[in-house]
This record gives structure tokens, sequence and C-alpha cells, in this order.
């Protein structure tokens, strides 16, 4: 047995729970067994002995034997809210934490928080204080754990809507487990002890019925059994602890032996579901193993599939030295109580021959453990296969021990003059070491036998014979067979250790390298190519990636090596592994007939693409790389969910953006430009009425109405026109000297009726250099500068028009006395249909006007920018810069 050491995991955790509060759980069946009431009373015990203790929230039910455990407690008072329109009253957290207790009681974790709150759940809440150093006593019913959820609404008929996260058990310092006889229980209810009295007749008929409590009560003693299990493993992980402890019972069951593999895991699964307990499937790799035929690998790897399939845990081993001992270190880390292998085959007596026997070590030296060996009952001869040699197994290998002893014989004879005899064992025992670095542990038995026997042959006396007539020669030669099939053992270990941890780094580096590769690839053909190519070269196979194609049966998207096509056994196992989500082809149990395996690629519940291995060799895939290959399986179907969820959200973008200026537009249409509409309508109906017996001064207003909404209604369009071309590129600016100080005085004439109501100042320098612009459009870019300050600024106000050189730039400003923009809307404003909501407030308009003077100043190559007219902040001044007519 190794050395046992606590385990680092272990430790980090113990670490991160320093400076935490401690969280005790007071868990119960079902309401009403005295959950609140068992809390009330350890918190009384821990104040009686001087702890600071505060009741944060503890629910009652009006039940008096609770109510009076209450008094001399610090209660917390709970915070009002208002929701749909009532008072609602809610736990206090900000106070709970600025009180900082030493102790506190928060009931019902489970609870739902009133909308609006910091966090949705109370569990959440308990978290925030646990983080704190506040040590928390709460209670939680059995049914509103999150993985019970489920089997408690199939039991009862009832779902419970409030759920708490597993792991929150999990990381609960101490469960106590609340407990009440089913009759006793029963009896509370019906003396109105856990519910209103008009209540007790349906309770006892639906959820507390005899049955349905028996039944939580026993899922509730299983929760806090596991728990306190839980609680074992990782104390006997962080002291270092041997196990197995007779605590809760668990079954591990080794898959060594292929005929009887299957046998073992259904056995398995029966005797876990008959106990009730967990269940581990694991088989175990080694380098100096024998090399597995193909039915015998099919065989372990089917096996492991069916443990998965039947709700088992598996696992994957790789043994550097004996199985038997791995299978068993394994198993005292997992607390493992009992232990099932498989009856080894019937082999000849020189196929035993330093083969060890996994079901009798494990025997002999588990004897903390209840071992099980199963046979077969339907034991059938194993076919003859063909066998792929690996080192150890080579006649290469034998060939080149013969040629290092021949070597070492010369060498040995060369120096036989200068060196003594007994000197000479040393050449051939540094050749046996070298056989057992180079090719393996049975190479280098192979190499020791020949050199005792060269040795022997060539130099002791009598020499050229196998004869030993000297007593000490005779001892020489025995002590040089065993150091050298010592040394050679312990070197041909050093070296499968060393092919070990060769392979699991490169494994390794393989899925580092993998996993860093699909997490920046841009694409779902990057990452499929990324797979195809890093699978074949971790696993030694051809690959290909398939995705369904326009008649929805899956094509080949990537192949390495290339290939279009596959035969039709093979393209019907792919789209069966489409289709059903399942693996299909060789090693599996459907079409198995196939050369390729295929695996379904993607998430839960959305498949997205096939993955294909196939061996040039045809062999099947081995137990350790099938773990390999659902670990890139995994990271190919994640980044591949990564880039739809981001074209998915950038469509979703894209859909909300043209939704907006939908709606945008049509609010304009509707609203803006009806506005004038009506109003030259109502106007010119007023004019062409002969009843109306109209006064000049009355006819001269509504005809300046019809002119006035009329250039009004003309700028609207204008502006959306400008808009469409400004998005198409059609805007192409007809460059001509001109003067800044023309410009603006059209664009004030043209908007006289809009500025009316304000005193317009244009302070434009008579010597100002002509600028290189398109005279309609930068007039256009003023007039939407003036219409809108005219919407902001306060009647009677002043509107300044104002320009200057900078440089080689002209600048042109339009200011006003509005109530300004707010600092983070001044570079929004010049987005489409932006409209200030807030500070220069809402007015009739369609958002375009800035946002048009943009475009346009910008394909002048000219800057455009908003700034506050007055230091505190009031009043906006926009500034727009364009190019002077410099002289070429």
């Amino acid at each position: 047995m190794t050395e046992l050491r606590p385990e680092p995991d272990a430790l980090l955790a113990q670490a991160e729970r320093e400076g935490r509060g401690r969280l005790k759980i007071f868990l119960g069946a079902a309401p009403g067994v005295g959950k609140t009431y068992a809390m009330l009373e350890a918190a009384r015990r821990r104040a009686a002995e001087g702890v600071d203790v505060v009741a944060a929230v503890v629910e009652t039910h009006g039940r008096a034997e609770t109510e009076a455990l209450l008094q001399g407690l610090d209660l917390l008072p709970k915070r009002a809210q208002l929701y749909r329109e009532r008072i609602l009253h809610e736990m206090d957290l900000d106070a709970l934490l600025e009180r900082r207790p030493q102790l506190a009681l928060i009931d019902e974790l489970a609870h739902s928080n009133i909308p609006g709150s910091r966090h949705d759940k109370r569990w959440q809440d308990v978290e925030e204080v646990l983080a704190t150093g506040i040590d928390v006593l709460t209670t939680l019913n059995v049914q509103h754990l999150e993985t019970l959820n489920d089997r408690v609404a199939r039991i009862s008929g009832v779902r419970v809507r409030e759920t708490v996260p597993d792991a929150v058990l999990a990381r609960a310092d101490e469960v106590e487990l609340i407990d009440l006889p089913t009759e006793e229980l029963i009896e509370r209810l019906r003396a109105g002890k856990v519910y209103v009295q008009d209540q007790i007749a349906r309770a006892v008929q639906n959820f507390f019925s005899k049955g349905n409590l028996t039944a939580l009560r026993e899922l509730a003693m299983r929760a806090a059994a596991d728990r306190v299990d839980a609680q074992l493993r990782e104390h006997m992980r962080a002291n270092a602890i041997g196990g197995p402890w007779p605590a809760q019972e668990r079954i591990l069951v080794a898959l060594t032996e292929s005929p009887v593999a299957r046998t073992l895991v259904r056995t398995a699964k029966r005797m876990a579901d008959r106990a009730r307990v967990e269940w581990v499937a694991v088989t175990v790799t080694s380098a100096r193993s024998e090399a597995l035929s193909d039915p015998d690998r099919d065989a372990l790897a089917q096996a492991l599939r069916l443990a998965e399939r039947l709700g088992g845990e598996v696992a994957t081993l790789s043994a550097a030295g004996p199985v038997a001992d791995e299978i068993l270190d394994y198993a005292r880390r997992r607390n493992v109580s009992r232990i099932l292998l498989g009856r080894p085959r019937p082999r000849p007596w020189w196929r035993r021959i330093g083969r060890q026997n996994v079901a009798r070590a494990v025997t002999e030296a588990g004897r903390d453990f209840e071992v099980t060996v199963v046979s077969d009952p339907q034991r059938t001869p194993t076919p003859p296969a063909v066998r792929h040699w690996s080192v150890d197994r080579d006649p290469r290998a034998y060939a080149k021990a013969t040629l290092t002893v021949i070597a070492a014989s010369l060498l040995a004879l060369s120096a036989d003059r200068i060196f003594p005899v007994t000197s000479l064992s040393l050449i051939f025992m540094t050749g046996v070491i070298v056989v057992a670095v180079r090719q393996g542990l049975w190479p280098s038995l192979y190499a020791s036998c020949l050199s005792f026997l060269t040795y022997n042959f060539f130099f002791t006396d009598p020499r050229n014979t196998f004869l030993v007539i000297r007593q000490d020669q005779i001892m020489t030669l025995l002590l040089f067979l065993i150091a050298s099939g010592l040394t050679g053992n312990l070197a041909a270990r050093l070296r499968d250790r060393a092919l070990a941890q060769r392979d699991i780094a490169m494994r390794t580096n393989l899925l580092y390298d993998f996993a860093r590769q699909v997490a920046g690839a841009g694409s779902a053909v990057e990452v499929l190519r990324a797979a195809a190519i890093h699978v074949g070269a971790a696993l030694g196979c051809d690959t290909v990636v398939m995705r369904p194609g326009p008649l929805g049966r899956p094509v080949i998207e990537v192949a390495e090596p290339p290939r279009d096509t596959l035969a039709l056994r093979d393209a019907s196992a792919a789209d069966y592994a489409w289709t059903r989500g399942e693996e299909a082809g060789r090693g599996s149990g459907t079409l198995p007939a196939s050369d390729w395996l295929f695996l379904p690629v993607g998430t839960e519940g959305r498949r997205l693409a096939v993955l294909g291995i196939a061996y040039p060799d045809g062999r099947s895939l081995a137990p350790m790389d099938r773990r390999l290959l659902d670990a890139m399986t995994d990271q190919t179907g994640i980044a591949l969910e990564r880039i739809a969820l981001q074209a998915d959200l950038e469509q979703a973008l894209v859909t909300s953006e043209a939704e907006r200026l939908r709606a945008a537009l049509l609010s304009s249409v509707s609203h803006d430009l009806r506005t004038p509409l009506v109003s030259i309508i109502g106007a010119a109906s007023s004019l062409a009425d002969p009843a109306l017996d109209l006064a000049a001064p009355a006819r001269a207003s509504m005809a300046a109405t019809i002119r006035d909404e009329g250039e009004r209604l003309d700028r609207y369009i204008q502006n959306l026109l400008d808009m469409t071309r400004l998005g198409h590129g059609a805007l192409v600016p007809k460059r001509v000297p001109a003067d800044l100080r023309e410009i603006a005085g059209s664009a004030r004439h043209r908007l006289r009726g809009a500025l009316r109501d304000h005193r317009v100042e244009v302070a434009v320098p008579d010597d100002l250099p002509q600028v290189l612009v398109d005279p309609l459009l930068i007039e256009q870019v003023v007039m939407n500068l003036l219409d809108n300050a005219a919407k902001y600024a306060p009647e009677g106000s002043r509107i300044d028009v104002t320009a200057r050189v900078d440089g080689a730039r002209a600048e042109l400003s339009v200011g006003d006395d509005g109530p300004g923009i707010p600092p983070d809307a001044r570079g929004r404003v010049f987005d489409m249909f932006y409209r200030v909501a807030e500070g220069d407030g809402q007015r009739a308009g369609t958002g375009l006007g800035l946002a048009i003077a943009r475009g346009i100043v910008e394909a002048h190559g000219g800057t455009i920018a908003a700034h506050p007219a007055r230091a505190d902040g009031r009043g906006t001044r926009i500034t727009l810069t364009l190019p002077l007519d410099t002289p070429a």
C-alpha cells in the first residue's frame, strides 16, 4: 500500500472554510416534526453559554410552545416592503450584517424572498451571512432539496416550488435530523399544531397520508446519512486516514476479466439496489499487463458503458505496479466496504508464469474488505484473435536482447586477460539492464538467463562446458542470476513507469492544446477541424466530423485524413447517432458491424455534430482512450455551443436593434409626421369653408400655419431621406469653396417660422476664410442644429451662431439657453432616434436631426460634439469643425 498523505483537495476545502461562519441545518421529513422547536432549543443553550444570539427570522406559525422559546432571545425587526399594494415583511439582511451577532437564527432556508429583495432566495441570504463569519442555524424539509424534488412529487403528488441546491446541504458543517413517528405527526396535525383547522382534513388525505410520510422519512434519513458519510470521507482525506471505515456501505466492482465483466456489472447493480448504496465500476490499465485482444477490449468497454447506463460511477485507473495494489488503494480512498471481482479464465501453466492473479491478490491483501469473486455461469471459449504484440512480446525485442548478450560476451572475452573472472559478470549485468530499459521486463529476464548460460559456458571452469566444479563459482553464478533478474525487473518497472508518465503527460498536453485551440476558435468549422486533428493525433485513428446536410442526414464536414464519403453501413451508424443522440458503430450496442464508432457531439438536449473514429488496423477503442475521447467530445460540444450561442446573441442584437429602429420610425411616422398634416388639414379646411367669415388677420394666420407646418413636414421627410442615403453610402458631398456667413444666414431665413419666438444672433467674422464643403448639405446641418436649439430653449431666449478659425479648420458653434444635456447622454444624442428623456425633456421630433448632422459632417472629414454652454451645466453648445479652402 502506498504511503498515506492528506489529499490537497481536502486541505483546500478546509482552508476555504476558514473565516466563514458555521452552518447547521435542522433537517426534517415534513412540516410539523419540530425543526424550529429544536433550533430554538439549541439557540437557548448557546445563549446560556454566553454566545450573542439573534433571531433574524423565526416562523412560529402560531404554535404557543414554539413562541415560548423565543422569550429572552434578541429579535431582529423585519423589513417592511410594498408588493402588489400590500405591505409584506421580510428578513432585514442589512440590519443583521450591521448587528453582526455570533449566531443568527434564520428559519425556512428554502423560502423565496419578496421580488425586489437583494437575493431571490433565503439560502442566498444565508450564504452572504456565512461569508461575514456569522454562524447560522436554519431549518429545511427534505422535499425542498433540488435533486429530490421530482421524487417527492411522484410520492406525494405535490410538486414543491421552493427548492434549495444540494450543494448548500453539502457545505453545511452539521446536519441534525429531526424525526417524528408517522402516527405522532398525524396526531399533531389533527390537533391543529401544524395547519389551521380547515386545512387539516385535506392535508391528511393528500400530503400527510401515512404512506407519503413513511417515504419522506426514509428520504430524510438517507439525505442525512449521505451528508454524514461525505463528512467522514472528507475527514479521512484531510487527515490521511486509511480506509475502509465501517460506516456507510459502498460497492466497488473491478473489471479486470473480460468474460465476466458484464455479469460483474449486473451483480453490482443488484447488490446496490438491494442495499440502496453507491457503487463504482473501475478498470485498470497497466503498461506491463498482457496486450488485450479485440474481443477482450470490446468486452471491457461495453461493461463500462453498461455501468454508466445503470447509474454507476465509472473510473479508469492507471497502474505502474501490481493491479491489485491500485484497486485496493482506490478502494481505501473511496471508503469502499465491498469489492467484486471476476474469476480469472483458465490458462495453461506457462501463461500464468509472471502474471498476477488479481482476484487472489485482492482477497489476500484486502483483509479489511468484503471480497466477492463472481464466475461467469455461461462461460464459452474465447475465439482465437490476432494478437497485437506489445514491446515485451515482440519477437524483435528478444532478437535485440540476444544481440546485446553477444556483444557483452565479446567484450568480456576481450577483457578476460585483464580483469578477474568474477568482475566479468558485471559486463553481462550491464547488458541485462540495457535490455530492461529499452525492451521491457520479459526480454530482460530472457537476457538474464542467456547471460547466465553464456557466463557459465565461457568463463567458469571447466570452460566451454556447462559444468561447474568450484564451489565459489557456483555461488557467483547464483548471485549473478538473482542480481541480474532483480536489476532487470527494477529497470523494467522504472521504464514502464516512465512510459506511463510520458503517456499521461502527452494526453494532458493534447487536452490542454485542444482546449486552448477550440476556446479561441471563431467559427464552428475551426472547432470541427481542431477536433478532427487532435482526436486523430491523440488516439492514432482516422476521424470524421459530420453535420446535417440539406436533406437532414449527416454529411462529412471535416475528415482527417481527408475523405468525402463513407460506406453505407458506416453512414447508417452516423445517421443513427445523430437521430437518436446515442453512440453507434464499432464497439457499441448498435450497428457494431460498422468500421467506425460514432458519438453525438453537443450539450444537454442539443445535438450539434457527430464525431466518428476508426483505427486503420481495425482494433477497437481501449477503455483509457475512451475517457480521453469523451473529454475531447465534451470540449467540442461546449465550444460549438458557445459559437452557436454567440451567433444567436448577435442575431438577437440585430433583431432587437431592427425592432427598436422600426418602433422609432413608426413613432415618427405616426406622431411627428402626422401632427403637421393635421394642422395643415385643419387650417386648409377653415380657409375653404365658405360658411366661416374670417377676418384678414385670421386668414393670414392660418396661411402662415399651413406654410410653417408644411416646412416642418418637409424637414422631417428630408431628414428621413438623408438618413436613408447615409445608411446606404449614397450621400457624396460635392465640395466647393463656400462662405459660412452665407450658409448660416440662409439657414436662419429658412427656419424663420420655427425661430420666431427666439433671438438669433449670428456672429461670423467677415474675414473668415471660405470652407471646402457642399453648401446645401452644410446648410442642412446648420438648420438641424438651429431647429434642435429652438425646441429646447425657452421662448424669448437667445440662440447664438459663432464661427472662428482653428488651425487648418473652421469651427462653427450653435448655442442655446436650454436646460442642457446630461453628461452621460452627450455622446448618444448623435445616435439615430435617440432622444434625451431627462434634462432637455421630451419634445416633438424624430430624433434624426443630430444623427444626420454627424453623418454629413463626418462625410466632409469634420467632427461634431456637444458641450454645456455655461459653467453650471445648463445650456447646450454644439460645435462642428470643417476643412478650410486652402490653396494647393
